[in-house]
């Protein structure tokens, strides 16, 4: 049986961790880091990730090891519950086939029901505060499509005989949990594990009703000596954000004194017997009959739980040593002919390991006709973060312990920056050198650009517009990486580093494999291969503008914030992609600050590539503000790693924070001054709705990441029927650009760099907003997230100088833009004729469009702006559309309520069929110019700025773009066109896609190095050796060398 573990990621500013795949034919295991930006290299390098079962976290329990896991968790149970209906639909297929063929009276789906096939269970093993992590996540996220199962690896000092941890019918695991040398063993918050063991199901069924007695206070009511009791609640809670058998449409009748508010209520009409909104007095008011009888939607038990257990941070670091099965010998047919046993089943059963009896009756054991097996072979995988770890790790038995290290003939070291120069580390490699070491650390592998199709992609415009479009800054030699503590690090010639595609081969032997490793993405070949007719168009853009009319230049540096600059650090939607990052938009303003508009998974990384290291600590001192339009996952989770790295640039890693609960005991206080502390100048702003505000609160008990340096205020948007200012609260303080106190206000201004903020909510899910900034020269800044074109966010975007806005679907697909809540091109376009906007750049395209969106003509369509449909039912957490009430119809469910949003990251997987067909959806561009696209009116008014006045862009990851120069885009569009006409092929890394081959070995494979010659002619054959026309000779020498270390 052949088994092997490949690299996917090491180390680089995309990928900042180390994950691997071990490889079985019936199953795969996740190893290592599940760092932000993993599942991107997995789609990069076309591993498949649908049969994981199980993941093995390595390292401590922080976001910089744990930031892709949630993201990871979507995807999978996306595609678990595809594969189960997928399966239900094939047999209920073969089932009527069966019954026109045979005219047999058969029951569609007999036995086939997606609920009752059976899901695979994912389960996540890691250290302390795992399952606090992912319950934290419980109010964005909700899947029906997969179990889930967390085991939090903790110390015991029972005796275990040395018994694995954990094994299945492939693998047995020993996990390795270590403290630095000077940890203080307090923080070891679950270090005990002396109570008895609830079981989790004890909890799951009664959670609702326990957290609901408790209220808001579970920690309080529960004494922090239980600690069983409070895993055993975080376990339940994330249970119900996987596995749960809870229903939108679960209505249940209420009494009206027993309906916890916000609530939506129903009744039932006496006469149609239809459902409609209960209207009559609300409860706990002196009108209310308290016996009256209405219809609530039973809470989804997440929204019951306010407040997690308390926890504290954990310095635990976990290592694994893994290890197959022993291997059973051949069978041999001669030995058992010898004793008596008679061919045919009795053979079969000796070589499946069961005894049998021979003709005289004497019993046949499998030992007497098999050959001798084999302990089965394994590796060690092991993980420390700094020097502090070695020597604890080290120095742990089983080292020495011949029944767990028989067979392990490799280790893997993930190693954190300035480990590799430890003595004690550099003596066990050299007295273990029996076995073979691969180190993975920022000392041993470089920069490299980890993720091909994206980079080429931003190399080819760079080519078109070097202006616009830089090169992401990369180098793939310089070692130790910038920012590593190593220095002067003498090579280990016991050691191998590691690299993508590296494979160690388990069975049947050990052995280390580079046939699949991926070289370094050729910069030099990706300019060369570039149509010359793309440079000739991209020569014409460059000449038609140097020798256009210097009036044009003259008004665009007249506009408010000329040089303000708008940066696209992800343009997709929904998950990354080969091509698109999700959602993330830097908007830098000088003399004013730095604003960050969403931060999805990644946006560190793409701010890594777009910044040197000098230039990036610029961009962080001074950030300003992170704004988060909503709770989708694909807009927020790369929040916390970018305020750490913001925190540590402004505050040094050194700093202590005080405790988080102190913190917000103080900071609920009304007696804390809070112009005080706007007047600090070293601390940034988070605003969001209140939900995402409570996840980073609740998060910062895992970790500090500078949670008690941010100044974190719910915002409350402007609804459609209420023109009042947008509400903003500090803790329990309301603050705001229009308060009672001129002081605060002042502070409040000059703290933020802006003289206004504005949010509109918006139609897309509960709590999504829109986003307003006004800055002091009258420069304009609005932001949509993601929405239907919206009638509110068009009241506070009046006059915008610059409008960014969410173009999901081209407008073909007008249809799936509705039914999902977002807009096509001609309706973003349309929101800025509607506010007057000066300037409109398009982003958060769907991610079919695999290289840039498609804007076909727009011929005098109407723009319908939309109020504000957003529900205040807390309780539902707001998931998809209602499957069926028990007892009532669908319509009766749904038709009052015909606007129910996600408040939870939810959205069904779509399969091909289900969308509507567009023939070159996936390498679609505009056709014509934006001039000749734009023909249309909007609805409720003719805007008072004209066509020729607004000009219009569409964002690419890495696009960096001053308001002056917004305008020059449109020039470039022809050279664009041609450029992404063929779509896929022309990135020119087309041809090493399946490289991985992930059912396959080298040894499999024996003209493995073929497909390298054929990428290589590929590339060469495909357009001529022009491209280097807009670089300077020394960019060209860098791309040579495999550099780029400036902007």
């Amino acid at each position: 049986m052949h088994s092997w573990v490949q690299f996917i990621t090491t180390p680089t500013s995309d990928t900042p961790g180390t994950a691997l795949i071990l490889h079985f034919d019936n199953r795969r295991y996740l190893l290592g880091n599940v760092h932000e930006g993993t599942q991107r290299a997995c789609i990069e390098r076309g591993t498949k990730l649908l049969k994981i079962s199980d993941v093995f976290l390595t390292g401590k329990t922080e976001w910089k090891n744990t930031g892709g896991l949630i993201g990871l968790m979507l995807t999978l149970a996306d595609s678990a519950t595809s594969s189960v209906e997928a399966t239900a639909d094939a047999a209920n297929a073969k089932a009527w086939r069966r019954k026109n063929r045979l005219g047999e009276e058969i029951k569609a789906g007999f036995g086939n029901d997606p609920k009752k096939v059976e899901k695979g269970t994912l389960t996540i093993h890691g250290g302390i505060n795992l399952t606090h992590t992912l319950a934290t996540a419980r109010r964005f996220v909700f899947r029906h499509g997969m179990p889930i199962e967390v085991d939090e690896v903790v110390a015991s000092t029972k005796d275990r005989n040395w018994e694995p941890t954990w094994s299945d019918s492939n693998i047995k695991v020993w996990a390795l949990p270590v403290s630095p040398s000077q940890a203080n063993p307090h923080n070891a918050v679950a270090a005990s594990n002396s109570l008895r063991k609830r079981s989790f199901d004890e909890y799951k069924d009664g959670i609702a009703a326990q957290l609901d007695s408790t209220s808001n206070e579970i920690d309080s009511a529960m004494p922090d000596t239980d600690i069983d009791k409070h895993h055993q609640i975080r376990k339940a809670v994330v249970g119900h954000m996987f596995n749960s058998d809870w229903r939108l449409d679960a209505l249940v009748k209420t009494r009206l004194s027993e309906v916890k508010m916000p609530a939506r209520l129903f009744v039932r009409d006496s006469v149609t017997n239809k459902l409609e909104d209960y209207t009559g007095p609300l409860p706990g008011s002196s009108e209310a009959d308290p016996d009256a009888l209405v219809w609530v939607r039973k809470p989804w038990p997440g929204a019951l739980v306010e407040k997690l257990p308390p926890t504290k941070p954990s310095e635990t670091a976990i290592s694994y040593i893994v290890r197959n099965h022993p291997q059973r010998g051949k069978f041999i047919p001669k030995n058992a002919l010898e004793l008596g046993v008679e061919p045919g089943p009795l053979f079969a059963q000796l070589a499946a390991g069961k005894s049998v009896r021979a003709k005289d009756g004497k019993l046949v054991t499998p030992e007497q006709v098999m050959s001798e097996g084999k302990e089965g072979n394994g590796l060690a995988i092991v993980d420390l973060p700094d020097k502090s770890y070695v020597q604890p790790l080290l120095s742990r038995s089983e080292w020495a312990v011949p029944e767990i290290m028989r067979g392990i003939g490799c280790v893997i070291w993930i190693l954190g920056a300035g480990v590799i120069e430890d003595d004690n580390l550099r003596q066990f490699l050299a007295i273990n050198s029996h076995m073979k070491h691969i180190i993975s650390s920022p000392d041993c592998s470089p920069n490299y650009l980890s993720l091909d199709r994206s980079a080429a992609a931003a190399i080819r415009l760079h080519q078109v517009d070097p202006e616009r479009y830089p090169i992401p800054i990369h180098d793939n030699v310089t070692l130790p990486q910038h920012g590593s503590r190593g220095s002067n690090i003498s090579p280990l010639t016991q050691s191998i580093p590691a690299k993508r595609g590296l494979m160690v081969q388990l069975e049947p032997f050990i052995g280390i494999k580079d046939g699949d490793v991926v070289p370094p993405l050729n910069t030099a070949e990706v300019l060369e291969s570039t149509p010359k007719d793309v440079i000739e168009l991209a020569r014409f853009a460059h000449e038609e503008l140097s020798s256009s009319d210097s009036k044009v230049e003259t008004e665009n540096e007249q506009l408010p914030s000329p040089n303000a600059e708008i940066i696209f650090l992800g343009t997709g939607s929904a998950t990354p992609s080969k091509y698109r990052n999700v959602s993330a938009t830097l908007v830098r303003v000088p003399g004013s600050g730095s604003y960050l508009m969403d931060c999805g998974e990644g946006t560190l990384g793409q701010l890594k590539r777009l910044y040197t290291p000098q230039k990036l600590v610029e961009v962080f001192k001074d950030l300003k503000m992170i704004w988060i339009s909503h709770l989708h996952a694909d807009h927020h989770l790369g929040t916390t790693s970018v305020i750490k790295a913001w925190y540590e640039t402004v505050h040094g890693a050194g700093h202590i924070p005080p405790s988080i609960n102190n913190q917000a005991e103080a900071t609920s206080s009304r007696a804390i001054d809070h112009g005080k502390i706007l007047r600090d100048g070293n601390r940034l702003f988070v605003v969001s709705n209140s939900h995402m505000i409570k996840w980073l609160k609740e998060y910062a008990s895992v970790e500090d990441f500078g949670y008690d340096k941010l100044n974190a205020l719910s915002s409350y948007g402007i609804k459609a029927s209420d023109v009042r200012s947008t509400k903003l609260w500090w803790e329990h303080l309301p603050v705001g650009f229009h308060g009672q106190s001129p002081e605060l206000k002042s502070a409040l201004q000059k703290a933020m760099g802006i003289t206004e903020l504005a949010t509109a909510n918006v139609d897309h899910c509960h709590g999504a907003q829109a986003i307003s900034l006004t800055f002091r020269d009258g420069f304009k800044f609005s932001y949509s997230g993601d929405c239907r074109p919206s009638r509110p966010f068009v009241e506070i975007g009046q006059g915008s100088t610059v409008l960014v806005h969410e173009a999901t679907f081209d407008d073909e697909l007008g249809k799936d833009a509705k039914a999902k809540k977002h807009s096509t091109t001609s309706e973003a376009i349309g929101v800025g004729f509607a506010m007057g906007a000066k300037r409109v750049l398009l982003t958060h395209f769907s991610q079919r469009y695999q290289n840039i969106p498609m804007m076909g003509d727009v011929e005098d369509m109407d723009v319908k702006l939309e109020g504000d449909d957003a529900t205040d039912d807390d309780s539902m957490m707001a998931m998809d559309k209602a499957e069926h009430i028990e007892g009532l119809s669908m319509a009766d469910a749904i038709e009052n309520d015909a606007a129910l949003d996600e408040l939870l990251d939810y959205k069904k997987p779509s399969r091909p069929e289900d969308e509507t067909k567009s023939s070159d959806v996936a390498t679609g561009f505009p056709t014509k110019t934006s001039d000749s696209i734009i023909r249309y009116h909007v609805s409720d008014g003719t805007s008072s700025i004209r066509r020729q006045d607004m000009k219009i862009g569409v964002g690419f990851d890495y696009m960096r773009v001053k308001v002056k120069d917004i305008y020059k885009l449109e020039k470039f569009a022809p050279a664009l066109v041609k450029l992404f006409e063929k779509g896929d092929a022309i990135d020119g890394v087309k041809d090493v896609e399946n490289v991985v081959g992930e059912g396959e070995l080298q040894a499999d494979r024996p003209k493995d190095q073929k497909h390298k010659k054929k990428a290589k002619k590929s590339v060469e054959a495909r357009g001529g050796r022009m491209g280097r026309e807009q670089l300077t000779n020394e960019q060209k020498q860098q791309m040579r060398k495999g550099m780029n270390l400036s902007e």
